[in-house]
């Protein structure tokens, strides 16, 4: 089993929890934090499949798909959702989801950078990319903030509230990305965990950037 840690300015990625599944059913289950995403709001039955895959998913070999707790440093707890699933071609799609609470902070940013650390330092990815809803302007900031690029629309991406929606994708490339601060990343550790440090400060698709 591989096991991810991530560690930001102000936050860090961890591998998700069987005890995580109520702090993410107040982001999954809130329809103001899915506003934006490519799904209604999720049951706790859902919230707990989503939990167990992601649990899952750090077994497999090889391993394809991240699914991961934002936290704050010193405090555990789950304020947000990151995933990272790799595709052929060292390429891979990011998406986030951020408890309402957290909007407004720039910590939308600092997932984005995590998730790049995460895909080229550590897994050595060439192209990440990322889709958001044409009504989400927060998470074109966001994106844009991170050092993506738009790349286009994709027409009737996803079926959501009975009716289909297009996304619009973006795209960073491993020469691209500028870390923040010097950026160092470690290896992913098996089954210890490693840091990728950010020394100093500051989605599948369409993750809540609100900023």
């Amino acid at each position: 089993m591989t096991s991810v840690h991530v560690t930001g300015p102000r936050l860090t990625l961890r591998e998700i929890e069987s005890g995580d599944t109520d702090d993410l059913l107040a982001i999954y289950g809130d329809p103001e934090a899915t506003r934006h995403l490519s799904f209604e709001p999720r049951t706790r039955d859902q919230v707990q499949a989503i939990v167990d895959r992601s649990i899952d998913s750090a077994k497999a070999e090889p391993r394809t798909e991240y699914g991961l707790a934002v936290t704050r440093h010193g405090d555990h707890r789950l304020i947000g959702y990151a995933r990272l699933a790799t595709e052929p071609q060292q390429a891979a799609t990011i998406g986030f989801a951020l408890h309402p609470a957290e909007w407004g902070q720039g910590h939308g940013t600092e997932t984005v950078h995590l998730l790049s650390a995460l895909g080229f330092n550590l897994l050595g990815l060439h192209r990440i990319w990322a889709a958001r809803s044409p009504l989400n302007d927060a998470s074109a900031r966001t994106l844009l903030r991170a050092g993506m690029t738009e790349d286009g629309r994709i027409r009737d991406h996803v079926f959501v509230n009975g009716a289909w929606r297009d996304s619009i994708t973006y795209s960073i490339l491993e020469h691209e990305w500028v870390p923040l601060d010097g950026l160092e990343a470690g290896e992913i550790a098996e089954p210890d965990t490693t840091t990728a440090q950010f020394p100093d400060r500051t989605v599948g698709s369409d993750g809540s950037g609100e900023e």
